[in-house]
């Protein structure tokens, strides 16, 4: 026997998760913790990272009708900071997914790199896919261009790398400071527990998971969760804390029919353009039965999900590529109407909310005061919108604002 070779043997059924927060446990580590799969995190957080190496598992609340609860067993941590540790176990996964948020990616591909690179010199003709649960666009071309940056020039990335991206619908609302402290490890969650992801991301055989939907074409989905869900998710957060600036959570506001109609509208409006952009992959009567199956999910009690977690960091959300300019520069482009969505975008310019300490998101508060200061400039260089391209956006923003 080999000690050294069979180190770097691939480890069947191990799946290793970049970033072990409420996405990361309660959908992708849940998904593949149930289905059989030993589930390895990356961590910064140290506390994180030594109470899953002593627990071996973590519990999930469901927060539905019927609370239920979950435990994932067979799973282990390891500190972000321990590199060597990291390049072998992504070197020897099954599986990879990556779930930190796509401003600290760039922290992780360089170790992902170094772990495939070892995975080629020890495993020759053995393909990684990456799971990217990440809310962004284009993702996979993000990854593909980052991670050539710290591999060898001939380094047979087509074959090797599967870069399969997902449309993330789970909501995962903030949990208080006290039920933290009482259990670090334990999140909540709601019921719904569908994973869309690419199929023709996959280099090996789809896992055999009970929750995840392989969809043919993973732009569409991936646009439908920005311009419907999070656009639909943020109009109630930001034009409900507009009308009752001292509700906490988004079932409260939802219950104003003027809320939850305009709010409705605003998506409605969105999915037009949606299936002109898609129609081989979407009906209207699909799009409007997910639109009202959602905004049931916006209204589930038992989530407690806040005001403030659904609309803060103003400078992601309101941002060029993001919902409500993502959802108007796609219906420019294909004609169609996006008044309601550019007024939904004008209450985000208000958005004052706080969260359960009394704070404001601290970027919210210097956006927002700049705003005051000088409108087009800010609005440029903070949410990259273009001066000439988006010149009417920002024209319309500015006549429809009521600084507050």
């Amino acid at each position: 026997m080999n000690p050294t070779k069979n180190r770097y043997n691939i480890d069947n059924h191990k799946i290793v998760i970049f970033g072990a927060g409420k996405i990361g446990r309660s959908f992708i580590g849940q998904l593949f913790g149930s289905g059989g799969y030993k589930v390895v995190f990356v961590e910064n957080d140290p506390t994180i990272v030594a109470r899953l190496n002593k627990e071996r598992n973590y519990r999930i609340i469901i927060k539905g009708e019927k609370e239920e609860e979950i435990v994932v067993q067979n799973v282990e941590a390891i500190c972000a900071c321990d590199v060597q540790k990291v390049i072998e176990d992504v070197a020897t996964a099954e599986i990879l997914a990556v779930s930190v948020g796509k401003n600290a990616l760039h922290a992780v591909i360089p170790v992902i790199a170094s772990g495939l690179e070892m995975r080629y010199r020890y495993n020759l003709n053995c393909p990684l896919d990456i799971i990217i649960a990440e809310n962004m666009r284009a993702a996979g071309d993000f990854m593909k261009e980052q991670l050539i940056k710290y591999l060898p020039v001939d380094y047979p990335f087509g074959k090797l790398v599967g870069l399969v991206e997902t449309s993330i619908g789970k909501m995962v609302p903030i949990m208080t400071l006290a039920e933290l402290e009482k259990n670090p490890l334990m999140v909540y969650a709601e019921p719904y527990n569908t994973l869309i992801l690419d199929r023709k991301g996959f280099k090996s055989p789809i896992p055999d998971i009970k929750g995840l939907a392989p969809k043919d074409n993973i732009k569409a989905w991936v646009d439908c969760k920005a311009f419907i869900h999070n656009l639909g998710h943020a109009t109630a957060a930001y034009y409900g804390f507009y009308k009752h600036p001292d509700a906490v959570y988004i079932y409260e506001i939802l219950d104003d029919f003027d809320v939850f109609q305009f709010t409705r509208e605003v998506m409605i409006q969105s999915a037009l353009t949606l299936h002109v952009a898609y129609s081989d992959d979407f009906t209207i009567y699909d799009l409007e039965e997910h639109i009202d199956d959602l905004l049931m999910r916006f209204q589930n009690k038992a989530l407690q999900d806040t005001i403030y977690r659904v609309g803060h960091d103003l400078t992601r959300k309101l941002r060029s590529d993001d919902r409500f300019m993502g959802a108007i520069h796609l219906a420019i482009y294909f004609g169609t109407p996006y008044d309601k969505i550019l007024k939904a975008m004008s209450y985000g310019l208000c958005f004052r909310a706080k969260d359960e300490e009394g704070n404001s998101f601290p970027s919210d508060i210097a956006f927002l005061g700049a705003l005051l200061k000088e409108f087009e400039p800010t609005m440029i260089k903070e949410l990259a919108l273009d001066p000439i391209v988006d010149y009417f956006i920002l024209d319309e923003l500015k006549k429809q604002i009521v600084f507050c």
